[in-house]
């Protein structure tokens, strides 16, 4: 915290400690007001500074990587960062830490001997230190005042934490939404006094990392009160929507225009810049990224660069044949199936229907409920996703609905509001949703029915609003049919159905990769060596698009810094040895020995039974890899089955 007084004064923070555990306030000035306030929401959580308190379950290992894939976005831009930050502050017996918006820890960075010690108080990814379950910390008080804290030492309200002195920021996404915080841990022996200015600035550049990721394909402002500041850690930076309003900034820009994150999508680039939008792009049309100043509203002076994106709009003209450039938008990379589903969900976006998204695993539901989010006019509101498979039947009711204080054995003092009111407002991902048990169902469909929910041991419903998104990869239709799924709760959800094709049928694999390396890896122009890029386009990838993407993430990340190929000795082990396993069927056929005339049928008709098997019976893939086309495949089936020779 910035205190009053010193932190030499460890006597009078005990004192002031003791004082308000014996008598639950504080003569003003005593402790800093965000610290007092941090203590009562501890105190009012019911936890003991001293003793036993409830036991905060972990993530196991498989929801952890199920929380990871849902922060893939911020943990890829982050981590570059977090490795940077760790650089400046390592061996001296400390760590950096990333926590999602709810405190969990989803990525860490340590000396090994701090590392061993954080792990005795579950300072490590998998756990929660949101404030109502760890007390003051830095991590949970950045995220509850929504600004940097420093916690030293008895700053902290549990006892068993006072070993540590922590820095942590919050971090927000470019629409303003609070995103998790970065935070540097260690011990407080080693305190020193930079260490929250130097986590705010690591905060700041992944702010603005996503910013540029988000908004790339957008028209974008760059500013500062002087000119050489652009390009720096503190510049402003602005993307505008088609017709030149203000859609995304970092809290730079938001500071320098005196904008708040609520304006963001309300507030025309005029309103605040004494400049036309056209004038502006034309300016950088012509001058290319020449710095321009220009006058703000409030009367102050900016110097402002364009930048117009890889598709630059004209700012202010209609442009009734440009295609959207939404979240929907950018998870279109060529494929027919993927894009009559993108058109679909853009039209229903913001509409009261819901939607029902069908494929196996991996194939990118959530992500597609994510970009149906962003795409909507609920895109400031909450997106809240629940994996109706992974809670345990016993609790997925309590989750769900919410309880009041003393509900039930070992429910919180404070209760809990549930998923399904944190949606109000926004949007509802109810994934596996096929899953769900019976009973519950009953309870569901009544909550969209009557758009209230009533939390377990309260008599009294709350109106809840929100967009419904729900996914499956089991066929609901029949789960109806054999009297798994309640036929009424089916026909509630089922508003539109959106099936999405597995990755081995899609025809924008090449497009779909290097879209991939391009967010994992921004500023770098990496690729596949070509062998990896055969075995690649002709593996039949089971696990979809996570087992892709998981592939390469984990490619990039051995890579030197040299390098721009990922080629075999980056992929995982596992997958390599398959990948070189698994022969073409066509190359197969060529390097038998050449067959007798009497022997062409056989080797033919082997040839394409491989390659439908490979292709899981998908004929349009199957063709492909023979490189034939479809109808000859047809035709040569047929064949087959009279036998003829074709």
């Amino acid at each position: 915290m910035n205190h009053p007084h010193p932190r030499a004064g460890a006597p009078l923070l005990r004192q002031a400690r003791r004082l308000f555990l014996e008598q639950g306030e504080l003569p003003p000035g005593l402790v800093d007001e965000r610290l007092l306030r941090s203590w009562h929401r501890s105190r009012g959580a019911g936890l003991e500074p001293v003793g036993r308190n409830p036991e905060t379950p972990r993530l196991s290992e498989q929801h952890l990587r199920q929380a990871l894939e849902r922060h893939q976005e911020f943990v890829a831009h982050a981590e570059p960062v977090m490795e940077y930050l760790y650089a400046q502050v390592q061996a001296s017996h400390s760590m950096v830490v990333l926590a999602d918006n709810r405190g969990l820890l989803v990525h860490a960075l340590g000396d090994p001997d701090f590392l061993g010690k954080a792990e005795r108080v579950a300072l490590a990814p998998g756990a929660s230190w949101h404030e109502q379950h760890r007390g003051t910390n830095a991590i949970g008080t950045a995220l509850a005042e929504g600004a940097a804290v420093e916690i030293h030492g008895a700053e902290h309200f549990l006892e068993r934490n006072t070993f540590l002195t922590c820095a942590a920021a919050p971090i927000l996404d470019p629409s303003g939404k609070l995103l998790g915080a970065l935070d540097i841990s260690g011990d407080h022996r080693s305190h020193h006094p930079h260490t929250q200015g130097l986590v705010r600035t690591a905060a700041q550049m992944i702010e603005n990392r996503l910013l540029l990721s988000r908004h790339r394909r957008h028209i974008r402002l760059h500013l500062h009160p002087r000119a050489e500041g652009i390009g720096t850690v503190a510049e402003g930076v602005l993307a505008l929507s088609e017709d030149g309003w203000i859609v995304g900034a970092n809290r730079a820009a938001l500071a320098m225009l005196g904008l708040q994150p609520a304006d963001l999508g309300a507030t025309p680039l005029e309103r605040v810049l004494d400049s036309r939008s056209e004038d502006l792009l034309d300016w950088g049309r012509r001058q290319g990224q020449q710095a321009l100043l220009v006058s703000t509203r409030r009367g102050g002076r900016l110097f402002l660069q364009i930048h117009a994106g890889k598709a630059p709009i004209p700012v202010g003209v209609a442009a009734a044949s440009t295609p959207p450039q939404d979240a929907l938008a950018a998870l279109d990379t060529g494929d027919a199936r993927l894009k009559a589903a993108l058109d679909k969900a853009r039209k229903v976006a913001g509409k009261p229907i819901p939607l029902l998204l069908h494929g196996e695993s991996g194939v990118g539901k959530e992500l597609l409920a994510q970009a149906i989010h962003r795409s909507s006019p609920r895109r400031e509101g909450p997106f809240v996703a629940v994996n109706c498979a992974a809670l345990p039947e016993n609790l997925i009711e309590a989750e769900l609905f919410g309880y009041a204080p003393g509900a039930f054995s070992g429910a919180r003092k404070e209760g809990s509001p549930g998923r399904l009111r944190e949606a109000h407002g926004g949007t509802l991902f109810l994934d596996e949703i096929g899953d769900m048990p019976l009973n519950l169902q009953s309870r569901l469909l009544r909550v969209l029915q009557e758009r209230q929910v009533t939390p377990l041991g309260s008599g009294k419903p709350v109106a809840v609003d929100f967009a419904l998104v729900c996914a499956t990869h089991r066929p609901l239709r029949q789960e109806v049919e054999a009297g798994r799924f309640r036929a009424d709760l089916y026909y509630r959800l089922n508003g539109l159905t959106l099936t999405l094709p597995a990755l081995r049928e899609r025809s924008d694999f090449s497009a779909l990769v290097a879209r991939l390396l391009a967010e994992m890896a921004p500023g770098r122009s990496l690729a596949l060596a070509p062998a990896v890029a055969r075995a690649f386009a002709d593996y039949a990838w089971p696990g979809n698009l996570r087992q892709l993407a998981n592939a390469l993430r984990t490619a990039t990340a051995l890579l030197e810094a040299d390098e721009e190929c990922i080629d075999w000795p980056h992929l995982p082990d596992d997958l390599a040895e398959e990948l070189q396993q698994r022969p073409l069927a066509a190359d197969a056929a060529a390097t038998m020995a050449e067959p007798a005339p009497d022997r062409l049928q056989e080797v033919s008709r082997l040839a394409i039974q491989r390659a439908v098997a490979a292709a899981r019976g998908n004929l349009s893939e199957a063709a492909r890899r023979l490189g034939i086309s479809r109808n000859t495949l047809y035709r040569k089936l047929k064949a087959g089955a009279t036998g003829e020779v074709s």
